[in-house]
Parts: C-alpha cells; sequence; structure tokens
C-alpha cells in the first residue's frame, strides 16, 4: 500500500487506520502546527502516519480526490497518497497536491503560514512560483 517515500519513515511512526479517525488526527495536526485545518479535505482516508522524529506526514487515501476550495475559486487534486514534512506553521516537500490554474495542473511543494500575517496562507509551486491567498478560505467546511 505505501510506497517508498513511506516505508522509509515508518520506523518509530505512530501509524493510524480508517477513514474517521485517520480524518480526526489528520485535522488535530493541522491545528497544532496552526495551519488552516481545511487544507486537507480527503475522503475514504486509509493511513494516515506521522514520524514525530523526522516530520513525516503521509496520508493514503482509496482514490484521488479533487475539491474546491469555493471562497479562492480553486480546485485542488489530492493524489492517493499525499506526503509532506511539517513544523510549526509549514508543510513542506509536499507530494500529492496538484492546484489547476487556467487549464494547467500545478504541483504544490510547499505551504506556509508567513510570521508576519496570521491571516494569510502561502502555496509555492514545483515551477517556484508562489501565491498567498486568505487563510479562512482553507478552514475546515469551507
Amino acid at each position: 500500500m505505501a510506497s517508498q517515500a513511506i516505508e522509509c519513515h515508518r520506523a518509530g511512526a505512530e501509524i493510524i487506520t480508517g477513514d474517521a479517525t485517520c480524518r480526526k488526527k489528520s485535522v488535530e495536526l493541522l491545528e497544532q502546527l496552526g495551519v488552516p485545518n481545511g487544507l486537507l479535505p480527503l475522503e475514504d482516508i486509509q493511513e494516515f502516519g506521522y514520524n514525530r522524529d523526522s516530520g513525516f506526514i503521509w496520508l493514503v487515501q482509496r482514490k484521488k480526490v479533487e475539491h474546491t476550495f469555493k471562497k479562492v475559486k480553486k480546485t485542488v487534486s489530492y493524489a492517493t497518497e499525499v506526503t509532506a514534512f511539517v513544523q510549526k506553521g509549514k508543510l513542506s516537500k509536499i507530494t500529492g497536491i496538484k492546484v489547476k490554474e487556467l487549464m494547467l495542473w500545478i504541483s504544490i511543494i510547499e505551504m506556509y503560514i508567513p510570521e508576519a500575517s496570521l491571516e494569510k496562507v502561502t502555496f509555492k509551486s514545483s515551477n517556484s512560483l508562489s501565491r498567498t491567498l486568505d487563510a479562512a478560505a482553507f478552514a475546515l467546511g469551507e
């Protein structure tokens, strides 16, 4: 089920299975990190893992999901496997998340809350472009 990227971080990781429990844990972690708790609106999550030592997280869902954040009019695609390294206010080295810009799908590799403005979240793409948006648009249930 898990890829090689995940396998090397499994030792010592907290691993949870089951959709309801995985959703709850992922939302709790996002809140602890100080980032919007609706950033990962995944469905039918089979596994959530968090290696506190390395800061590596992973979520495995049954199928790819597309979600539209209505307040910012952005459609985001979440692969069956989403991974990232986390720290307070930041997710980096993200895999499995793409945003649709015009007719192109662009990979998101980093999300962070700038210290100067906690009401904003900045997204960085694989082609070094970034965009800062209102963090309230990514709250749970939006």
